[in-house]
C-alpha cells in the first residue's frame, strides 16, 4: 500500500509537503514557545479564513490567491492583536481571544455561505483539518518559497531573535528593536501558518508549532541544538503521521498531530537530563550514594577499629537487613569495605572517604554554631543533609574560615586528612 502510494506523483507531493511543513513549524516553533507566543500562533491559524473567503470571491478557486489572502488576513490579525495589547491595554490573552474568534467566525460564515451557493465547491474541512493528499504542485512550490523566505529571515535576524527572546531588557542596548523583531516574527508566523494549511489545517497547525519545540527544549539548553532537534522532530512526526494515515486510512492532519504528541511523550520519558526516567534513575543513584556515605561515615566515626556487625549497623541506621546487604555488596564491589567473619571493616579507600564525611559533618556543625549562632542541639539534622553535597574544596574553605578547629561543638575530634 505504501509502496504504491509513493509511486504516484500525488504521494511524492504529499511526502514533500509533510516533511517541509514539519521542519518549518519545528524551526519557528522554538521561538514561538520561548517568547510565550503559543496562543498567537493558534490565533493566526484561525484568523486566515476570511482571507481565503475574500480571495475566492475575487479570483475564484486559485491556489496563489488563497495563499496571498491568507497571509494578508494573518498579518491583519497580528496587527489588530498588537494594537489591542499596546494601545487599548487589553490583556494579552483577551486580545488574542477577541480577534481570532471574530475572524475565525467570519471565515466560517463566509465559507459556509459560499459552499451553499450554486456551482461552488469550497470544503471547510480541508481548511480546518488539512488534506495533504490533495496538495498540488503549485501549492508545493508556494509553500517552498514561503519556507525559504522564513529561513532566510531567521538567519538574518537570528541575533535579534536570540537576544529579545532571552534578554529583552538588554536587547535595546545592543541595538535590537523588540517591536520590530516582534512584527517580523508575526510575519514569519503568518507565512508558516499559511504554508501548513493544506497539510494539517488551521486547527492542528498549532500542534506542529508547539509540540516539537516543547520536546526539543527538554533535550537541550543550547538554542542551535534546540532548533535542529525541533526541526527534526517536526519532520519525522509529519512524515510518520502521513505513513500511519495511509496504513490506517485516517486523516493525515490529525495523524501528524497525534504522532507529534507521541514523540513529545517519548522525550518527556527519556530526555537525557530532564526525562522522567533519567531523573528517577538519578534520584536512585543519589539515594544509593547517601546510604553508602552514611555507612562509611558511621564506620569511620567508630572508636573500635572502624568495624561493626550487620546488626549494629541496622540499629544505628534504621535500614532493614535486606537493604543493608544490598548496599554492602555494592560497597564491596567498589572496594570500600571488607567483611571479616561477621565484622564489616573499612578498606583504606573506605576509611579515607569515611573520614572525609565525618570531617565535613563536624566542620559544618562548627560553622553553624560559630558563624550562624545556632545552638548545638539545632545543628545535627542540617549537617546530616549538607555533608553529602559539600565538595572537598568547600570543606577546606570552611575549615580555613574557622581557623582549623580540632573539635566540633559536641567535643568530638574533627579528622585531619
Amino acid at each position: 500500500m505504501i509502496e504504491s502510494f509513493f509511486m504516484m506523483e500525488s504521494g511524492i507531493r504529499a511526502a514533500l509537503a509533510s516533511i517541509m511543513v514539519g521542519g518549518l513549524c519545528g524551526l519557528l516553533g522554538c521561538f514561538i514557545v520561548l517568547r510565550n507566543m503559543s496562543l498567537i500562533g493558534d490565533a493566526l491559524s484561525h484568523s486566515i479564513l476570511p482571507g481565503i473567503v475574500v480571495a475566492f470571491m475575487l479570483f475564484g478557486y486559485s491556489t496563489t490567491a488563497f495563499f496571498i489572502g491568507s497571509v494578508i488576513a494573518g498579518l491583519i490579525a497580528a496587527l489588530l492583536i498588537t494594537l489591542l495589547q499596546n494601545y487599548i491595554r487589553v490583556k494579552n490573552d483577551a486580545a488574542i481571544g477577541i480577534i481570532f474568534t471574530f475572524m475565525f467566525s467570519m471565515g466560517v460564515i463566509g465559507i459556509s455561505w459560499l459552499s451553499n451557493s450554486e456551482g461552488v465547491h469550497l470544503d471547510l474541512k480541508d481548511f480546518l483539518f488539512g488534506n495533504v493528499l490533495a496538495v498540488e504542485t503549485e501549492e508545493l512550490v508556494i509553500s517552498a518559497i514561503m519556507s525559504a523566505v522564513v529561513i532566510i529571515l531567521m538567519i538574518t535576524i537570528y541575533r535579534g531573535l536570540f537576544t529579545t527572546s532571552f534578554q529583552s531588557d538588554i536587547a535595546a542596548t545592543l541595538g535590537f528593536s523588540s517591536h520590530k523583531i516582534h512584527y517580523v516574527m508575526m510575519f514569519m508566523l503568518s507565512l508558516v501558518v499559511v504554508a501548513s494549511i493544506r497539510s494539517v489545517g488551521v486547527i492542528l497547525v498549532v500542534a506542529m508549532l508547539i509540540t516539537p519545540a516543547s520536546a526539543a527544549l527538554l533535550i537541550s539548553d543550547r538554542l542551535p541544538k534546540v532548533l535542529i532537534s525541533s526541526s527534526l522532530i517536526g519532520m519525522i512526526s509529519a512524515f510518520s503521521g502521513l505513513l500511519i494515515s495511509i496504513v490506517l486510512d485516517t486523516p493525515p492532519g490529525p495523524s501528524m498531530a497525534v504522532v507529534t504528541t507521541f514523540f513529545y511523550l517519548l522525550v518527556v520519558l527519556f530526555a537525557p537530563t530532564r526525562g522522567l526516567i533519567p531523573v528517577w534513575r538519578s534520584r536512585q543513584k543519589q539515594e544509593m550514594r547517601v546510604v553508602i556515605e552514611d555507612i562509611l561515615k558511621r564506620l569511620g566515626s567508630e572508636k573500635n577499629g572502624e568495624s561493626m556487625t550487620l546488626e549494629e549497623l541496622k540499629s544505628r541506621l534504621g535500614h532493614s537487613s535486606k537493604v543493608l546487604q544490598k548496599w554492602l555488596q555494592k560497597m564491596k564491589k567498589l572496594g570500600l569495605i571488607d567483611q571479616i567473619q561477621n565484622q564489616i571493616v573499612l578498606t583504606e579507600s573506605g576509611r579515607l572517604r569515611g573520614n572525609q564525611l565525618v570531617r565535613a559533618h563536624r566542620l559544618w556543625e562548627t560553622f553553624l554554631v560559630e558563624e550562624l549562632g545556632l545552638a548545638p542541639d539545632q545543628i545535627h539534622e542540617d549537617a546530616e543533609r549538607v555533608e553529602h553535597h559539600l565538595s572537598d574544596e568547600e570543606i577546606n574553605e570552611v575549615d580555613d574560615s574557622l581557623g582549623f578547629p580540632e573539635k566540633d561543638p559536641h567535643g568530638s575530634p574533627i579528622p585531619r586528612i
